[in-house]
């Protein structure tokens, strides 16, 4: 009978949650789910120097913001940590006595040792070691002690650590659930630290006691782990524990190849959030860093991913940030949002001082789609109209009168009349036609003159009228924008500015 699948995402709130931490809980999440699985959190927080107090806040609210929620664990309900399961505690600061059990029976079976070596000694085996062109690691100095030396040393309450007792010859090996066989000889894994100085498990005792109590079948995490689980297995086997499934994904990298870390730009997942990366858009994109489909389908929603995802579709060779391909996701799930979606979302970007009354949403409701054309994303917005490039949308903008003319104007009082005198034209065409918001019609009442007159004597005034840009949307998008009384408005304004 097949075990039930149970799946666990295990992060330390040692930083913020970072897009790779967000792809392995996606995938961990992704395959519970598919099999009718459970997927838990577990918050794994026994490096106490690096811990950062808001590290479980960040991690919970960025996977609550991108929909990953897990049915077991710790976890937001209503804003508040909820930690709680069969488990008990999914906060391993709080199961310190069950790491302490687990590794004092592992010293009675003679599977670990106290090891009471100073930090210079351990400095001078690494100096050793590294001259010597053998692997790092510990040269098991304090694995020879006898019993009655070991407890003298402990009476005395000397330093000291507990170390896994890895066997000498041999070799560990297992079947990868994305790598196939791996092997690794024992001779060449050293002797782990499994409880610190300071009473803490280190990450390798505590993540095996836990995926054992808490029925862990699938273990995701990755590929720098790989060179631990030798260890993990290790203490499986003198547990007598059946290990679960291992699956080790492939690294991030940025586009020169690097590791993708923090010291190279936003990497925490509400950095995107904070630049106006949708959720969906971010997930789509980080389940295709080392996933493949099979398929040109390229846009997946959550469900369709929990139906579509599988291990074996995942690559071994790093996959690349391409922050491009993350904006064009996030171009095309925000043309999939409804309009007044679309009008939030932008006025979440707009500078204070623009901010516009809720009257004015049928306004915003025309502008989205011009908007939409010219970004990927929120902060693109909000650049543009830091830098001035949109600000025109919202208020009359003001521009030097040679701007207004035509490049075969000269800049006389005649050149300034003419033009002047034929936006008047185009006043009166407007002020004789019917109101509309709808592009085609006012090019309508305006482009026949424009044709008689000469396209851009006529145009070129207009765009600029209404924008104060040599570039913008043409001037028949804009006027239909705009409305009748905005429109002429604007025209008048540089009209009056020709004539002064």
């Amino acid at each position: 009978m097949l075990k039930k699948i149970r799946t666990r995402f295990a992060p330390s709130p040692t930083g913020y949650l970072h897009v790779g931490g967000l792809r392995t809980a996606l995938y961990a999440y992704l395959l519970a789910k598919q099999h009718q699985g459970t997927f838990l959190l577990r918050i794994e927080d026994t490096d106490r120097e690096r811990y950062v107090s808001d590290g479980i806040n960040n991690i919970l609210t960025s996977l609550a913001w991108a929909g990953i929620n897990p049915d077991e664990g710790v976890r937001l309900e209503n804003n508040t940590i909820v930690n709680s399961g069969p488990a008990g505690s999914y906060i391993q600061s709080e199961r310190l006595s069950i790491y302490k059990k687990y590794a004092e029976k592992l010293i009675e079976q003679g599977h670990a040792y106290y090891c009471f070596c100073t930090p210079e000694r351990l400095a001078r085996v690494r100096e050793e070691r590294q001259a010597n062109k053998l692997p790092p690691g510990y040269d098991g100095l304090c694995a020879t002690l006898s019993e009655s030396e070991v407890k003298e040393k402990l009476s005395h309450n000397t330093h000291s650590v507990i170390r896994l007792k890895m066997p000498e010859h041999g070799e560990t090996k297992w079947n990868d659930l994305i790598r196939g066989e791996v092997i690794f000889k024992n001779d060449d894994v050293d002797d782990q630290v499994l409880i610190k100085s300071d009473g803490y498990p280190t990450y390798h005792l505590a993540v095996v006691v836990d995926d054992h109590e808490m029925n862990i079948s699938h273990v995701i995490r990755g590929e720098e782990w790989i060179s631990s689980t030798p260890k993990h297995l290790m203490l499986y086997h003198y547990f007598g524990w059946e290990p679960p499934h291992f699956a080790h994904l492939p690294l991030l990298l940025n586009s020169d190849k690097s590791k993708l870390s923090k010291r190279q730009g936003d990497v925490a997942v509400l950095d995107y959030k904070a630049k106006g990366y949708l959720p969906d858009a971010l997930l789509n994109f980080v389940a295709f860093l080392g996933w493949n489909p099979g398929n040109e389908n390229e846009i997946f929603s959550l469900e369709q991913l929990i139906t579509s995802f599988s291990l074996d579709k995942v690559g071994k060779s790093g996959a690349v940030f391409n922050i491009e391909k993350l904006d064009w996701y996030n171009r095309e799930y925000l043309k999939k949002l409804h309009p007044e979606e679309l009008v939030d979302y932008i006025l979440a970007y707009l500078p204070n001082e623009l901010q516009t009354k809720e009257h004015d949403r049928e306004f915003l409701l025309r502008l989205a789609p011009l908007l939409l054309e010219r970004i990927h994303k929120g902060a693109d917005l909000a650049q543009m109209f830091e830098q001035g490039e949109l600000t025109y949308y919202f208020q009359e903008p003001t521009y030097p009168k040679e701007l207004l003319l035509w490049k075969n104007t000269k800049a006389t009082r005649e050149g300034y009349m003419e033009t002047a005198e034929r936006l008047q034209h185009v006043i009166k065409l407007i002020n004789e036609a019917p109101a509309s918001n709808d592009s085609e019609a006012v090019k309508a009442i305006i482009f026949p003159y424009a044709e008689k007159e000469g396209r851009g004597e006529i145009l070129w005034p207009l765009r600029v009228a209404l924008s104060g840009k040599e570039k913008s949307p043409d001037p028949f998008t804009l006027a239909s924008l705009f409305g009748k009384h905005e429109t002429i408005k604007r025209i008048e304004f540089a009209v009056a500015l020709l004539s002064s």
